[in-house]
């Protein structure tokens, strides 16, 4: 719930407030982008080496949850702390700058102790979840995903202009029972005492090590530019869907039906998917998906005319970016070793993350130029993920290359 309404609102939220696109994308791609680069790190390495009586991932997954629930009530009232503040300023002018800044402020520290559980959660699935059956528990996670996302879409997002603080109190409301049994419930196992670490090591020495020791490895070098890259091939319409849907005549509501449309679909292709993943190599159907997701979305752009055909394609797009990344949650078991996944996992996320905070801007400057032309986007997206097919068929290239050592990973195996 956390993951699939939070963000969408906001948006919703900020064009109510006369928010800008650039503002947009700011915070919402580059905002957590360059906090991903200063958190991600830190955390990953520090979980990884972290031996308690709950395991190395739990606590980090169990203390942020208190605040990301304070973070969602402060989004929840911002309009009204953002009025007092404007009375208390004595502006003459709108509160919506006031308005916007709380909520920026709120969506900042919401975003921090996000990613502090994003940043470890996966590590938790790769400590628990065994490698044979991956694909098939990320196609089952994402099923649990995609039902909220339907429930959401459904049910609540037409509310989101005119109740949007009890939208936001009730997700808090479910994200702290939840998220709080699951770490009472999953029990890790024990993992053997981490090497040790000259104490000595100044913050250079530790940055230096720890992109030495991510970068080593070509394989995993050629999967951080292949995956971040098929990541990035949704962004340019997700990012601005919903100002997509709008200029066509599409209420919140209409947009969250087709939201959900394609989320049923997904919901019902997602294991098939999974079983692929497990059955041949989740790099080669990452690849597959991302070559139709491009072409579908680079027709979308020449024969998009209405509300109806975006629909369609719209629809598509979402089910194909969304077997992009059911495809990819299993790769990253296969590739970075288990013992520092949640540093590997990290190092990946940087990069990820480094291309949306450079392309996020850029995306937004376009749409100023052209006046927003929102489905501009459609190429936009297609263009990067021919780009994200040639590196994934490279990658998979240099797999099969002869007298190429094996990954870290597969030595942990062995």
């Amino acid at each position: 719930m956390r993951e699939r309404s939070v963000q969408p609102l906001f948006q919703i939220l900020l064009r109510k407030y006369d928010a800008s696109d650039f503002l947009t994308s700011l915070l919402v791609g580059s905002v957590p982008a360059l906090l991903t680069v200063i958190v991600w790190p830190v955390v990953s390495v520090w979980s990884d080496r972290t031996r308690t009586r709950w395991g190395r991932r739990i606590p980090f997954l169990f203390f942020p949850t208190p605040f990301i629930c304070v973070a969602m009530a402060g989004l929840a009232f911002a309009p009204e702390i953002g009025t007092r503040l404007h009375q208390f300023a004595g502006h003459a002018g709108s509160a919506h700058p006031f308005i916007l800044a709380t909520f920026g402020f709120f969506w900042v520290v919401f975003e921090v102790f996000a990613l502090v559980t994003n940043s470890v959660f996966y590590g938790l699935v790769n400590d628990t979840v065994p490698r044979a059956m991956i694909g098939r528990f990320f196609a089952l996670f994402r099923m649990a995903g995609l039902g909220a996302a339907i429930y959401f879409n459904f049910s609540l997002i037409g509310y989101s202009e005119t109740h949007a603080r009890e939208v936001f109190l009730a997700i808090a409301a479910v994200y702290v029972i939840g998220f709080s049994t699951m770490c009472l419930f999953v029990k890790e196992g024990t993992y053997p005492t981490p090497p040790p670490r000259d104490a000595r090591e100044n913050f250079r020495g530790k940055v230096v090590r720890y992109f030495r020791e991510c970068g080593q490895d070509r394989t995993i070098r050629w999967a951080f530019l292949a995956l971040s890259l098929a990541n990035l091939a949704a962004l340019p319409v997700n990012l601005f869907s919903i100002y997509n849907a709008q200029s066509y005549g599409l209420d919140a509501a209409h947009y969250g039906k087709l939201l959900a449309t394609s989320f049923i679909i997904s919901f019902a292709i997602s294991f098939p998917i999974g079983w692929l993943a497990d059955r041949f190599h989740p790099m080669g159907i990452v690849t597959l998906c991302l070559a139709v997701h491009a072409g579908t979305v680079i027709a979308g752009f020449f024969l998009i005319e209405d509300a109806h055909a975006f629909g369609i394609f719209f629809i598509v797009h979402t089910v194909l970016s969304g077997c992009v990344n059911t495809a990819s949650l299993a790769v990253y078991p296969l590739v970075f070793p288990q013992a520092q996944f949640s540093q590997f996992y990290s190092a990946f996320s940087l990069l990820n993350n480094f291309l949306i905070f450079a392309v996020s801007p850029v995306l937004g400057g376009i749409l100023k130029v052209t006046h927003s032309w929102y489905q501009l986007t459609f190429l936009l997206s297609g263009l990067i993920g021919i780009s994200a097919c040639f590196f994934t068929t490279r990658w998979l290239w240099q797999l099969t290359r002869p007298n190429i050592p094996p990954t870290t990973a597969e030595s942990d195996n062995d």
